[in-house]
């Protein structure tokens, strides 16, 4: 795993000008509109495309796709039978549009993809998958009638039916989400929480602000302010670690709290060699994890351990992912993370993910205690064995010390949290009623000022902690 060094100055972001629905004539994207001409048959001719842009011959191009200090535009035009067969198969999944709902439903059936084309800074992807992503953040979303919903974007899903796409990617990504910053009026947790994670060192998604217009027949909608998120079984792996042919993991359901006897295969969804029926490398976890010499022979349990999970990696995530607070993965649910065998190592390397619920106390009993004393016992093994293990807690510590004075050091993290917030806030506080989380332009105000105020609170609770 490639290590990332902290760079511990205050970055200094421009402000970008605001114009009304991001037509300035300075703007870095064209505004498409009612005559946008999109090519729907099948013999097109894709007159765009050149090799920086659309081929899968050119390293991913972070710069473009991923800048910090900036907010891009993209277009996604979608034909009018495409974009009511997209909200039908929502209906059928979680009912009536503006409904309201009850408990999470629970579904293995992803949305369906259609065929789209994709615009930014005047040019067009062709024939792009374009579905509905999410969770609770697409379901709360859609039942509560707010159009401002999540996308993932697949540039080759229809090279199939389309072979003058072969191979398209998007500045050399295949795969990109589009996250629609629910339950986060603030619009910075997933960039912010995804920033100081990479700053540590840890592997994670780079992360961007983008303004989505969707036209769906009546010209081009404003669906607000995203945080665009870099796919990790895309370009996090390829470009991360040394080799991306290792086995990846998205872990979720009761399997995934590593409680002993609880593995399954269904609950680690490969990734990566789905056909490959071998979670041996998982199951080494759960039995290196679980081994009675973890009371007799601690030295020996830690060697055993370490031989094939990154319990370095795994303790550095903890203390990042405590201090900043971050309750809606491990610890609290079994969910939102990754786990990677990293062939340099032949260790599985945890991954955070889905970071748009950081930065705060949270829900379901909140985010855990420095000290982990709010910890579930018997439901956590990984948090709870390596805490108890003064080794391991010795190291635990040491991040949390390193957390604090880096990557999340308060006047840094307060000075970010001011910095995007202008960056953002012409944006954030022009969405439309309909397509927006906000009832008024204070909320994103009053939520950046509670982020300020909690980056304070974190650096206090820190410090009593360790002492």
């Amino acid at each position: 795993m490639i290590k990332f060094k902290f760079i511990s100055l205050v970055l200094i972001f421009s402000i970008l000008t605001y114009m009304p629905m991001g037509c300035s004539e300075d703007d870095s994207v064209t505004e498409t509109d009612d005559e946008t001409s999109v090519v729907d048959d099948a013999d097109f001719e894709p007159t765009d495309w050149t090799t920086e842009t659309h081929s899968n011959d050119v390293d991913p191009n972070f710069d473009e796709v991923y800048e910090d200090n900036t907010v891009k535009r993209m277009d996604l035009v979608i034909s009018a039978d495409d974009w009511q067969s997209m909200l039908d198969d929502l209906t059928a999944t979680y009912g009536t549009f503006g409904a309201g709902g009850g408990p999470l439903i629970d579904t293995d059936e992803d949305p369906i993809w259609v065929p789209a084309s994709v615009f930014y800074n005047d040019i067009e992807w062709y024939k792009v998958g374009v579905r509905f992503k999410g969770n609770s953040s697409l379901q709360n979303s859609w039942q509560s009638g707010i159009l401002k919903l999540p996308f993932k974007l697949d540039f080759d899903e229809f090279e199939d039916d389309y072979p003058q796409i072969d191979n398209q990617r998007f500045y050399g990504f295949k795969q990109m989400s589009l996250k629609n910053n629910y339950q986060d009026k603030s619009m910075v947790r997933e960039k912010v929480a995804g920033d100081v994670f990479r700053n540590a060192g840890l592997p994670g998604a780079h992360t961007a602000f983008y303004t989505l217009y969707v036209d769906y027949g009546d010209g081009p909608i404003y669906f607000g302010l995203y945080t665009m998120v870099e796919e990790v079984d895309d370009t996090v792996i390829e470009t991360q670690f040394s080799d991306d042919d290792g086995n990846l993991y998205k872990p979720e359901g009761t399997g995934a709290s590593f409680v002993e006897g609880t593995f399954n295969e269904d609950d680690f969804e490969k990734k990566t060699n789905e056909d490959e029926a071998d979670w041996s490398d998982v199951i080494s976890i759960f039995t290196a994890l679980h081994d009675d010499n973890r009371i007799t022979d601690p030295e020996t349990w830690r060697t055993n351990l370490d031989a094939v999970f990154d319990t370095d990696a795994f303790l550095e995530y903890l203390a990042v992912n405590t201090v900043i607070q971050n309750w809606d993965t491990y610890g609290r649910m079994s969910h939102n993370f990754y786990l990677y065998n990293d062939a340099d190592t032949n260790q599985l390397t945890w991954i955070n993910w889905d970071n748009n619920e950081a930065l705060q106390e949270g829900n379901m009993q909140g985010a855990l205690n420095l000290d982990f004393s709010d910890l579930n016992p018997g439901e956590w093994p990984l948090i709870e064995y390596l805490y108890a293990d003064e080794v391991y807690k010795a190291e635990y510590d040491s991040y949390v010390s390193q957390t604090i004075e880096g990557p999340f050091e308060t006047s840094y993290i307060q000075s970010l949290y001011s910095s995007y917030s202008s960056l953002i806030g012409p944006y954030a506080t022009s969405e439309i009623d309909g397509y927006s989380f906000l009832n008024n332009s204070n909320e994103f105000n009053q939520a950046i000022s509670t982020l300020i105020q909690h980056a304070a609170n974190r650096a206090a609770a820190v410090n009593a902690y360790l002492d």
